[in-house]
């Protein structure tokens, strides 16, 4: 072969290898990009500064879709940090819920409310149900007091390293209303330098858009420099409660877990009542009636009840006897030397003046085929 196919040929087969070489990392790396953009929610602000009764629009990208959203104002929080305070250090009367497109995006406006905490403020975006996600976005309140933010508790730093899960079932009494409970568990590892002795949890339970009511629960332990360790915490709701709820757990004032929980209705409970509605009334009638009967005089009681019983005592005079149809026995021949018996009887249907015997015969008249 000539020199020049030789060098046609490997520059052909260069050019092509080059372009593979290109193309493997750029198809092996873009879904890779793609799915850690997707798995980053973000969101951006028409405006990084306004004062209170005015509005700016949020916009977000990357979120689940159709996943419903809550946007509130916060102050003493920061991005690194997060809301330090809990939804306590927001403006919750002024927040609002958006629902995301089928791509995960939104675009919503959001009125500007002083938080009940001083600046630096956020603006905390996070999903109501399902999994759970969050982005704090930098805002300042024109005119709101800012102050530096707390420090941080000094010796170690806990961070969760496995996903929250409750653990326990509801029994029989929980359907007829009694308080639900549960076992919050995750694990934990201790990031700073020192140990971490008896750290001190708070369990915050929220139903709905309401802020959550927080309870301080104590882990007796310790956990040392670059250990880990699981967590178990007790949480109770209030008797009859049902619906959706939202446990949280937080330390060192910075939210750890947010972990869903769907609560039954005690149907129990709703059949106790319609029991009740059936055997109550049913009781109250037997009473009246036997009140009714007790008080009732003593006549109307022998007529109504005892009718039957005393017909032949009221109504003597139509006490009837019916003749036997029965056909009499023949008689024992009476003993020889005794009285005789009377020769004949009187018929019911004859009057002792008109039965036959042997004094008065009875007349025989002649027919008419006998006359002449």
């Amino acid at each position: 072969m000539e020199p020049a196919r030789w060098l046609r040929a490997i520059g052909s087969w260069g050019t092509a290898l080059a372009f593979l070489v290109a193309l493997v990392p750029a198809l092996v790396l873009a879904p890779a990009t793609g799915a850690a953009a997707a798995g980053k929610p973000g969101a951006t602000l028409s405006q990084q500064q306004a004062g209170k009764g005015g509005d700016i629009t949020v916009k977000g990208t990357g979120w689940r879709p159709d996943a419903l959203l809550m946007m509130l104002i916060c102050g003493q929080s920061s991005p690194a940090r997060g809301v330090i305070g809990g939804t306590n250090a927001c403006a919750n009367s002024e927040g609002r819920a958006v629902t995301t497109d089928s791509k995960g995006a939104f675009s919503k406006k959001l009125p500007v409310a002083e938080p009940p905490k001083p600046c630096p403020c956020v603006v905390h975006i996070a999903t109501v149900t399902g999994e759970q996600a969050s982005t704090d976005v930098v805002f300042k309140v024109a005119g709101h007091p800012v102050a530096a933010l707390p420090k941080p508790p000094p010796g170690g730093r806990l961070a969760v390293l496995s996903g929250a899960r409750l653990e326990g079932s509801s029994g029989v009494l929980t359907w007829f209303g009694a308080p639900p409970s549960r076992t919050v568990v995750f694990t934990v590892g201790n990031l700073g330098s020192t140990p971490v002795k008896d750290p001190l949890f708070s369990l915050g339970t929220s139903h709905g858009v309401f802020a959550p009511q927080w309870e301080d629960r104590q882990w007796h332990g310790t956990i040392a420099p670059g250990k880990k360790a699981r967590i178990k915490l007790d949480a109770e709701l209030t008797t009859g409660a049902h619906g959706d709820y939202q446990i949280a757990v937080k330390y060192a004032g910075k939210v750890l877990i947010e972990q869903p929980w769907g609560v039954g209705r005690p149907w129990g409970v709703t059949f106790f009542w319609l029991l009740l509605c059936v055997v109550v009334p049913a009781a109250v009638f037997r009473i009246g009636m036997a009140v009714v009967d007790k008080v009732r005089p003593r006549s109307a009681r022998g007529t109504a009840g005892g009718a039957g019983r005393h017909r032949n005592a009221l109504l003597p005079g139509l006490a009837v006897r019916v003749p036997s149809l029965r056909r009499p026995e023949r008689a024992a021949p009476p003993p020889a030397g005794g009285p005789q018996p009377p020769t004949a009887t009187a018929l019911p249907w004859f009057t002792p003046d008109t039965a036959p015997s042997e004094n008065h015969p009875v007349e025989k008249h002649p027919t008419t085929k006998g006359n002449s």
